[in-house]
């Protein structure tokens, strides 16, 4: 079994994502590419200690970046929108 840590790579904080978790409880994740939805949903489970309804994933494709003359490609990312059940919630900042 994979570890959680590993599979939840960060959680993103945006103004969508803010707008989601208040309308319909919904949480947004970056998350290990190679992972799959049954282990998105154990990981955040067992580090948030909430029970997940649904999880939707989608692969972010990197951007095309440029300074002058040179071209580059910022990697690509897998995203996770997870909806907890309902009274669950998460807190990320404790002390705000």
């Amino acid at each position: 079994m994979k570890d959680p840590k590993d599979i939840i790579v960060i959680p993103l904080i945006t103004e969508k994502g803010s707008n989601l978790r208040m309308a319909e409880n919904k949480y947004i994740f970056q998350v290990a590419k190679k992972a799959n939805k049954p282990e998105i949903k154990k990981a955040v489970e067992e580090l948030f200690k909430v029970k997940v309804e649904k999880v939707t994933t989608m692969i972010m494709h990197g951007k095309t970046k440029r300074v002058g003359r040179f071209e580059g490609k910022r990697p690509d990312w897998k995203k996770a929108i997870v909806e907890l059940k309902k009274d669950q919630k998460i807190e990320f900042f404790e002390n705000v």
